[in-house]
């Protein structure tokens, strides 16, 4: 971007912050559009970006004037300015100015409304025939951690926001490629489960647990809100998907906002349904097939048949193959139990410092997928490792 253009830009975002627009995102669209600005020379999303910092800098000059005034005198960025002093011949002040972590919940919120207002929507409904010979595929990137930092050179391997991204849309593809033998007639798609590494500005999971972290909680959170999209988009022209959410322990909060705005998303689409209760344990019938999916966190691995059967009792009665997928321990554990096989899922994302720390670590990284036939339950394990 050359010199011209980043004043041109920066002066458009001042009389826009002006009158009153306050949303990066619509002053970064408004700014494309009157300047004409080529998209593939720079995207909405980098001006957003930018655009962020510079607002908070002029909203912080409006908070804390006098401050402002002391900062511009000395050369000093306002933005960069985590504790001040003021002294007179009467007082010495400590203080801390006003200065979020990021952008509210409410304000990404009307970013999303924002963004869905001006999506296209061309979910027409695909028009699908049901088959005898149709099969269920149960796809699970389990526990990919969108803003985990590991360093190969602490831990033996590199692990960030972008690698977490391609390996789940690389995972993805392969399932679907080695799904191929088989006609699919619907699609379970299991997200949460650690879809985010942290919950909290101050790069902690929900419960306080400081994590090693890449990139700021906001830009995660639309990273993992993007690829999502992108997943089930391919996924629909596929088969009708099935949509269930599990609450985690990393993002217990910002996991379920991300789980309601995907469903906002996709709201007029006939082809995908939602199961995004804040409910630990979620239940899914396939004609005999009886599929149960949580975190794994919480109840016993030996408890859940049981609950299965109390809290699905109906479906449990109606299938004869039932099926519990959990997460959270990141390697392969399968047993049948009476009535129930309950297996635990690969995970994609790498090692950081503290799993390094404690050996927990070498077990194959993967994204895994299940065929399930109308009648004979789980017939193929599909796996794609990295």
């Amino acid at each position: 971007m050359n010199k011209d253009l980043k004043e041109k830009i920066k002066s458009l975002a001042e009389s826009y912050y002006a009158e009153g627009h306050s949303s990066p995102t619509d002053v970064a669209r408004k700014i494309h559009s009157e300047l004409n600005i080529n998209p593939d020379d720079i995207t909405v999303e980098s001006t957003r970006r930018r655009l962020s910092h510079h607002f908070e800098k002029l909203s912080r000059k409006d908070e804390q004037p006098a401050l402002s005034q002391a900062c511009d005198e000395r050369g000093i960025d306002i933005s960069s300015v985590g504790m001040a002093w003021s002294k007179d011949k009467k007082w010495s002040i400590q203080f801390r100015p006003n200065k979020d972590n990021g952008p509210s919940f409410e304000d990404m919120l009307q970013e999303h409304i924002s963004e869905v207002k001006n999506h296209t929507f061309n979910y027409e409904k695909i028009e699908r025939t049901v088959s005898s010979d149709d099969h269920l595929l149960v796809i699970d990137p389990a526990d990919v951690h969108i803003g985990k930092l590991a360093s190969s050179f602490e831990t033996g391997e590199d692990y960030n926001s972008q690698i977490a991204v391609k390996r789940v849309k690389s995972g993805v593809e392969g399932i679907l490629e080695k799904a191929s033998g088989f006609k699919i007639g619907k699609i379970v798609f299991v997200a949460g489960n650690d879809i985010l590494h942290i919950d909290t500005p101050r790069r902690t999971t929900t419960s306080g647990t400081p994590q090693d972290t890449d990139g700021m909680w906001y830009d995660n959170f639309l990273i993992a809100k993007k690829l999502y999209i992108d997943v089930l988009d391919s996924l629909i022209k596929v088969a009708d998907v099935h949509f269930m959410y599990n609450p985690s322990n990393h993002d217990y909060q910002s996991g379920f906002f991300l789980a309601d705005s995907i469903s906002s998303w996709y709201n007029k689409c006939e082809n995908i349904t939602f199961d995004t209760s804040i409910s630990h344990r979620k239940y899914y019938r396939y004609h005999e097939n009886l599929i149960g999916t949580t975190h794994g966190d919480g109840a016993k691995m030996q408890d859940l048949p049981l609950l299965m059967a109390q809290e699905a009792g109906k479906d449990w009665s109606a299938a004869k193959n039932r099926y519990v997928y959990i997460h959270h321990i990141h390697h392969k554990m399968s047993k049948d139990f009476i009535g129930v096989t309950v297996e635990a899922l690969r995970s994609p994302s790498g090692t950081d410092g503290w799993h390094h720390r404690k050996g927990y670590q070498h077990a194959p990284k993967a994204v895994e997928g299940f065929i399930h036939s109308q009648n004979h339950g789980q017939v193929a394990r599909l796996t794609h490792l990295f």
